[in-house]
């Protein structure tokens, strides 16, 4: 930025100006300052892109890991006793990084096994069994925040921890590009598949589904009937029903389906957390719905 720019200072102090007042507490709270920041946006003082990173760095501090977990029926697992010319082919079709460890009676995660340690033995030692070179699981609670979270994922140079619940039990996993997505959208790479998942089953009354879901999966998971011929999926529903683009936190019920909003931007809804009420019947677990 040019110094004998008075166009840019103007912006620059702009900026400082606003961060400023919410660090000095004349702004009374995050809104505000999402306000100003907003403001500063459709004066094009920051971009759009910018914007969005700051909402998820700070909806990133209020969310929890039961957020944005893969719960236990999603998680690709490796039985600690299986030998490596076993497992071989799993690893490959799932494209995966690291997969938990579980025992013999599938009860409990015992470890980690990295994709990486496997190439050592990939053309010999395929006797070997998974504990023989599994690392230790970091394990950490539900109610855990992405903020805190994120900082122990960058001191430990951990990639993955496995959720428990309050019973200690395994309810999920949570890797650092889950947390990260959150403030930049989504990570797609090589391995990323077409066939996404779109409903996350949290209990048989908690479920969080991606704002992208069309409304005709929602309609077949769920075996309703939410109208469709004006909008195509679950996000652009809500937006309908709310007449606003939502924020993180607002909520709305279309016929007897509780919405939460968990998480939005400046552009549209991300994700949407739905209670059933008691009358509903769940699915068998591990069901799921995808493209």
């Amino acid at each position: 930025m040019s110094a004998n720019n008075p166009a840019e200072s103007t912006k620059s102090r702009g900026w400082v100006e606003s961060v400023s007042h919410f660090l000095t507490g004349e702004l009374r709270d995050k809104e505000d300052l999402l306000d100003s920041l907003r403001e500063l946006q459709v004066k094009n003082v920051i971009g759009m892109e910018t914007l969005s990173m700051i909402e998820g760095v700070l909806q990133v501090s209020e969310m929890r890991v039961r957020d944005i977990m893969i719960p236990r029926s999603q998680m690709v697992v490796m039985p600690r006793e299986a030998d490596l010319a076993t497992i071989f082919p799993l690893v490959i079709e799932s494209a995966h990084s690291r997969f938990p460890v579980i025992n013999e009676d599938r009860s409990e995660v015992v470890g980690v096994l990295l994709a990486k340690d496997l190439l050592a033995h990939s053309r010999q030692d395929e006797t070997l069994r998974v504990e023989e070179i599994m690392r230790a699981a970091r394990f950490i609670p539900e109610s855990k925040r992405l903020n805190v979270l994120l900082n122990e994922f960058r001191t430990n140079r951990n990639h993955m921890a496995i959720v428990v619940d309050e019973y200690g039990e395994a309810a999920g996993l949570v890797t650092i590009e889950d947390v990260l997505e959150q403030i930049v959208g989504e990570i797609e790479d090589e391995h990323d598949q077409d066939d996404e998942v779109y409903i996350f089953r949290r209990s048989d009354r908690v479920f969080t589904i991606k704002a992208i879901t069309p409304i005709s999966e929602f309609n077949e998971y769920f075996y309703t009937q939410l109208d469709g011929s004006d909008v195509g999926t679950m996000g652009g529903l809500v937006v309908q029903h709310l007449k606003h683009l939502p924020r993180k936190g607002e909520k709305i019920t279309i016929d007897g389906f509780n919405f939460d909003v968990i998480r939005a931007d400046s552009r549209r809804v991300h994700m949407l957390q739905l209670k059933l009420n008691e009358d509903w019947v769940p699915r068998e677990e591990g069901d799921q719905i995808g493209e």
